[in-house]
């Protein structure tokens, strides 16, 4: 896995993250809001753990292959603070996903205003962790 690869990675996520912002500060009282907003929250989460995926490769932790391995994998290695936040997060977009109904829809729009500045802090991190390698 190259550098370049990683920092295109990197800044994908980065515009993810930004229009996930975006729709986080926008009224819920409208339905299309809130799938909106879980819309975008899966676009940013997938993109989040395939960025991890590559760093690790990167590093030569080579194994983790699903989404939840590599969120193990990373908590590990130090780069995640709360495992249970983020194992929440793949939780929720797998929710997102696989059923819907309103009222969950609703849980999971307010648990990614959780989401999201850990989210942030951790794509700040990465960014910092891939600038001084």
């Amino acid at each position: 896995m190259s550098e370049r690869k990683i920092r295109e990675s990197l800044d994908n996520l980065e515009r993810a993250l930004a229009r996930l912002g975006e729709a986080v500060q926008v009224d819920e009282s409208n339905a299309l809001v809130v799938d909106g907003t879980i819309q975008r929250f899966e676009f940013a989460l997938e993109l989040l753990w395939k960025t991890l995926k590559r760093i690790l490769a990167f590093e030569g932790v080579n194994g983790a292959s699903s989404p939840r391995s590599i969120m193990k994998e990373a908590y590990a290695q130090g780069w995640l603070e709360d495992e249970s936040v983020w194992l929440s997060m793949l939780e929720d977009r797998n929710k997102t996903s696989h059923t819907y109904d309103e009222e969950s829809a609703r849980k999971i729009y307010m648990n990614i205003k959780v989401y999201y500045p850990v989210m942030c802090k951790l794509h700040t991190a990465l960014k910092a962790k891939l600038d001084v390698m």
